[in-house]
């Protein structure tokens, strides 16, 4: 029976030694480097009006820097009124890749609203998905909305 307890023995200390080693090296990996590049998304919500409820749609594309520079454009939906925007902002990337976002929204060169983003990188970089944590207008006004966005790398040029 002594053999068994040691076995027994050997069996914890190993598995007590694997638990000291890091799970996921793999969670480490993100940066503001590693998020550059081109990126096309979408996104879909509502926006809550004293009148009640918008839903919005969009469809975009944006280029990341290695500093966490983001220039872009899309076309907004809001209620089925469409308008092309321009987006310029900055990332940046957490190692566990998690990011904050802070894009401003643009037409005509005019500041429309600032968005502050919670992200998240997933699928080894190459897919992000977002959610609006704050919507303000210029004038400071905080407008209410429930907005998701999913963002692929692309190959082509902004």
């Amino acid at each position: 029976m002594r053999p068994h307890r040691t076995h027994f023995l050997g069996l914890i200390g190993a598995i007590f030694a694997l638990a000291l080693i890091p799970v996921n090296a793999q969670a480490n990996h993100c940066s503001n480097a590693s998020a550059a590049g081109n990126w096309a998304y979408t996104y879909t919500g509502t926006i809550f009006t004293p009148n009640g409820a918008l839903p919005l749609a969009s469809v975009g594309h944006y280029s990341q820097d290695t500093a966490g520079n983001v220039t872009g454009s899309q076309n907004r939906s809001v209620a089925g009124n469409s308008r092309f925007e321009d987006i310029s902002g900055t990332v940046t990337v957490n190692t566990d890749c998690t990011a904050t976002g802070t894009i401003d929204v643009l037409v005509n060169g005019q500041l429309q609203r600032t968005a502050v983003l919670a992200i998240v990188y997933d699928s080894n970089g190459n897919h992000a998905r977002m959610i609006f944590q704050s919507l303000t207008l210029p004038s400071n006004v905080n407008v209410p909305v429930v907005i998701t966005l999913d963002a692929n790398r692309s190959t082509t040029k902004d």
